[in-house]
Formats: C-alpha cells, sequence, structure tokens
C-alpha cells in the first residue's frame, strides 16, 4: 500500500465512524422524554461505539436540582457523581467551559483524590467534555480509557462533536418532556400521539428549534403533501431511524 495514502484512509474511516455513532446517538434518543434515561442511553451508545474506549459516564449540574449522573458501569458511578467531590475533571470541564484530557493518570496532579479513586477502578485515561443543554441544564460528558495512552487526537475530535450533538438531543428530551407535560395539563394533542412527538423531536434537533416550530413544520409538510400529520411523521422517523447499510 503507498503509504502516503494511509492517513486520508484512516482520517475518512473515522469521519465514517463519528457520523454513525451520532446517527446511531439520534435514532437512540428522539422517542425518549425522559431526562435520565436519556442519560443512560447516551453513556451506552458513546461506550459501545468508541474503540479505545473502556466506559463513559455524564456529570450534570441542574438549576434548583441536585446534580444528576449517568455511568455505563455502576461500579465506576461513583466517578462521576459530585457528591463524592467537586475536585474532578468533570467539574473542570464545566468550570474552564473547554474539554480536560489525561492520558495518563499516573502522572496526573490535578485531582489527586479523584484521580486515586479512578486509578483504583482501573481507570488510566479521561476526557470530559463539556455539554451546554439550555438555559438551566449543563453537563460533561466523560469518556474513560482502561489503557494509559489509549486515548488519541481522534477521540478528542469525537469526544468534541459527540458533545455537542448530545446538547442538542437533551436539549430536544427536555423539551419534549415539558411539552407532554403542558399536554397532560391541557388535554390530548398531537404531541400526545407517540409517534408525532418523536418526529418533533428530529425536527428540534436538526433545526434547532423549540416543540411548537417543530410542530408547525411537521403540519405544514403535511398539508403540501396532502396526507395526515401522523403519516408525516412515521415517514420520518422511520427515515432517521433506518439502519445503515452494511
Amino acid at each position: 500500500m503507498n503509504l502516503g495514502m494511509r492517513e486520508p484512509v484512516a482520517e475518512t474511516l473515522g469521519v465514517l465512524e463519528t457520523a454513525a455513532l451520532l446517527r446511531e446517538l439520534t435514532a437512540g434518543l428522539i422517542g425518549v422524554d425522559d431526562f435520565d434515561e436519556a442519560l443512560a442511553a447516551l453513556v451506552r451508545i458513546a461506550r459501545d461505539a468508541m474503540a479505545g474506549v473502556t466506559w463513559c459516564g455524564f456529570t450534570a449540574l441542574r438549576a434548583g436540582e441536585p446534580a444528576a449522573a449517568a455511568a455505563s458501569d455502576e461500579r465506576l458511578a461513583g466517578l462521576d457523581d459530585l457528591r463524592h467531590g467537586p475536585d474532578s475533571p468533570a467539574m473542570e470541564a464545566i468550570r474552564r467551559r473547554e474539554m480536560v484530557l489525561s492520558e495518563h493518570l499516573g502522572r496526573e496532579s490535578r485531582w489527586p483524590d479523584w484521580t486515586a479513586r479512578a486509578r483504583e477502578l482501573g481507570v488510566r485515561g479521561v476526557i470530559s467534555a463539556q455539554v451546554d443543554v439550555d438555559e438551566q441544564v449543563i453537563g460533561s460528558l466523560n469518556l474513560y480509557a482502561g489503557a494509559t495512552d489509549a486515548l488519541t487526537p481522534r477521540h478528542q475530535l469525537t469526544a468534541m462533536l459527540l458533545a455537542e450533538h448530545a446538547g442538542l438531543l437533551l436539549a430536544a428530551v427536555r423539551d419534549r418532556a415539558r411539552s407532554a407535560a403542558e399536554a397532560d395539563q391541557l388535554g390530548a394533542g398531537p404531541l400526545g400521539d407517540g409517534v408525532v412527538g418523536q418526529a418533533v423531536g428530529v425536527i428540534m434537533t436538526q433545526r434547532g428549534c423549540r416543540a411548537e416550530e417543530a410542530l408547525e413544520v411537521l403540519r405544514s409538510a403535511a398539508t403540501s403533501l396532502a396526507i395526515p400529520l401522523r403519516e408525516v411523521a412515521e415517514r420520518l422517523v422511520s427515515t432517521v431511524s433506518r439502519p445503515r447499510d452494511s
């Protein structure tokens, strides 16, 4: 093989893998209305899809509520939970509003108590990427490696893209939850239809708009195509959730 071709090929594969991860994450969260359930799905999908990442966690700060955490492995759940101490890579990423990296925890001195616990649990490297959800929620996506120097620049780029995409998806989850609560108060409506709510979530993620605007987009499409609103929603959800060709 031409050595000069290896880097472009590797970069292309990396782009395809990242695109597949973001697509899988979207498909996994479009029908979720519970924030904690969404966090659990996020850390599981990220762990399973990223080679070199052994565990994944999420730390969330919610206005007026205790800090929340999710972990792909319950054994490591305490590493993401601020009740065990605020001095951690997750909290540093949130405070500094930028990605935090430690490729080798054996040489790490920034978070001594946290690092000691992490190393006891087998963690050897960490990336924490700040996630902006909405005006009331901010968090950190935490990727853990079980081997030293396993986290590469590609992992850092993927973590940055994943954090941005996760922020949009989690914001949509919170909007759907608010819309569902409002629908419960006002009585049955379009968003009470599960597939319509899922389609609204997809449009909110794609356009960065609120639930009311996304629903109006769906209604306009239904009018233009002269087909029922539910059918438009089913087509959209089916397209986004369709498995990739192998």
